[in-house]
């Protein structure tokens, strides 16, 4: 029996070690094809130097080195060539900041681009098929039906009483940390207040993550953060895919945040459903996602709950990330300019007719109404003049499903990548004068009244065919928030010698926060 238990272990040894042998050979040969394709096409384009191609200026391993400060290192690129390219494993990144080469793919050329596999790819575990990261017949479906919701008087003026609603709570949440003299983390704030707002206005909950009363929201936060910032890691780790086969490193820190998103969102989808199938909501066709499940009814084979979770993240990012990393933006850029902060200030004044016998500040938000905050046009610039330098997403790209020539005559392959890199857009002297680099909410407006700019200029809030649906929707959001705190508020750094580094990620983040110190600010009669 010894003999035969001895014989049967080394035999599942062997078994075992073989198997073992077998996946690190697998594993090898992986990664021997994955480097061996990359540097045989380095050798090709480095070795052509086509005329007719955008200059070529490295590789990916390039992003890579100078992953932590990438969009500064898109400065660079800006500043010695307008279009340039990188070698990517199986093919070519071209980077951008001219305005005519980026009308040309967002519009002029539509339909010659897509987000691409490439892109899907790399996206998909946290984005899925949302508005953000797919294209034609879903990408179609999913504006034409946000598109008729933002449209609506009753979601302006539902988000618009939810933005006043959130901003006085979270004014009150800076006025007790002013009471006790303690500095505040305001990006941290910022995004719980417009992650509050987004669930309120878009999907129809109340989550409270301002007040820090609903752990698994605040969960969930951080886990999409997170999220956020490990799949755009992707960009630049050419072994990604090897690390989620074998679920380590980056990749299983990824997907147990997902596991969280997921388990977050499929909740309220559910619960979404229950509601609207009892009618206990009265307000069940005022948000996004009611009119998603609703469209869901009539196609449940293509709109599933899976459709639906991945509607709900794309409208977070851009409801959440965009509005809160930019008003986080703002209140580091008036702390570095108080002048402007304090002119911010006397023209709030001038619009809202309030005074200190209404006592609260619930009643000073009332009277931010759409005719308050329209002739605000000093506040609308310094918005933009914050989006200028610091766009909530720095960079955004599309790839070529055909060869094409560009406005400036370069030629574009089939399968190339072309990234528009908008921070580095903000700062270029070409595009915007010696003042580039700059803050001057000024040079926004025409004898006191805010001019719009070319949104291939200016594309903070993207172009074209896929410019962004809720671009009033977020100035709107925005201008109340700021108004309401710069109202009540003057802001200072907590450390003026420490200047903000931001988190490379899809949007625009502040790494460990911005922390500030509120003081009341002096309200006349």
């Amino acid at each position: 029996m010894a003999t035969q238990l001895t014989s049967l272990a080394a035999s599942a040894g062997a078994g075992l070690t073989s198997a073992l042998a077998i996946a690190l050979l697998s594993i090898t040969l992986y990664v021997i094809a994955v480097v061996a394709s990359f540097a045989v096409l380095c050798i090709k384009e480095f070795a052509e130097r086509a005329p007719d191609r955008p200059p070529l200026i490295g590789t990916v391993l390039r992003q890579l080195k100078n992953f932590d400060r990438l969009f500064d290192e898109h400065v660079t690129y800006a500043q010695a060539n307008r279009t340039s390219r990188l070698v990517y494993p199986g093919h070519c990144e071209l980077q951008t900041a001219d305005p005519a080469v980026v009308e040309h793919v967002l519009k002029t050329s539509f339909s010659k681009y897509s987000k691409g596999n490439f892109n899907n790819t790399i996206m998909k575990d946290l984005f899925g098929d949302g508005i953000f990261a797919t294209d034609g017949d879903m990408w179609r479906h999913q504006r034409k039906l946000a598109s008729y919701e933002f449209s609506t008087k009753v979601l302006r003026d539902f988000s618009s009483d939810v933005f006043r609603r959130n901003a006085a709570k979270l004014a009150e949440k800076i006025s007790c940390a002013e009471a006790n003299r303690i500095s505040i983390n305001i990006q941290d704030f910022l995004m719980r207040a417009t992650m509050d707002s987004i669930f309120k206005v878009g999907f129809g909950f109340e989550l409270n993550t301002l007040s820090g009363s609903d752990e698994s929201s605040i969960q969930f936060s951080k886990a999409f953060d997170e999220a956020n910032s490990l799949v755009y890691y992707r960009y630049v780790d050419i072994l990604w895919k090897l690390k989620r086969y074998l679920n380590i490193g980056s990749e299983a820190k990824l997907k147990k945040n997902i596991k969280i998103i997921d388990s977050f969102v499929m909740k309220l989808i559910h619960q979404k459903r229950e509601q609207m199938k009892i009618g206990r909501d009265y307000k069940t066709k005022e948000d996004i996602l009611s009119r998603f499940v609703l469209a869901s009814e009539q196609d449940p084979g293509t709109i599933n709950d899976r459709y639906l979770r991945d509607i709900v993240l794309n409208f977070l990012i851009a409801g959440k990330d965009t509005t809160g990393n930019t008003l986080t933006w703002f209140f580091y850029l008036l702390c570095k300019n108080p002048i402007v902060q304090d002119k911010v200030a006397l023209e709030i004044r001038e619009f809202v007719d309030w005074s200190k016998e209404d006592s609260t500040i619930e009643s000073f938000t009332r009277r931010l109404d759409e005719g308050a905050i329209s002739k605000m046009h000093y506040l609308h610039a310094t918005i933009s003049e914050t989006l200028r330098l610091y766009p909530a997403v720095p960079v955004d790209g599309k790839m070529a499903d055909e060869d094409d020539v560009l406005p400036n005559g370069y030629r574009v392959l089939k399968g190339d990548g072309i990234n528009y890199m908008i921070y580095a857009m903000g700062r270029m002297a070409y595009l915007w004068g010696e003042d580039a680099q700059e803050f001057r909410p000024e040079r926004w407006l025409v004898n006191g009244v805010y001019q719009q700019e070319s949104p291939f200029k200016f594309v903070s809030f993207n172009a074209g065919p896929r410019i962004c649906l809720g671009k009033e929707f977020a100035y709107r959001q925005m201008k109340i928030m700021a108004a309401t705190l710069i109202y009540f508020f003057r802001f200072r750094l907590e450390d003026e010698s420490k200047e903000p580094i931001y988190k490379t990620m899809f949007t625009l983040h502040i790494d460990n926060g911005l922390h500030l110190f509120a003081s009341p600010r002096e309200i006349s009669p």
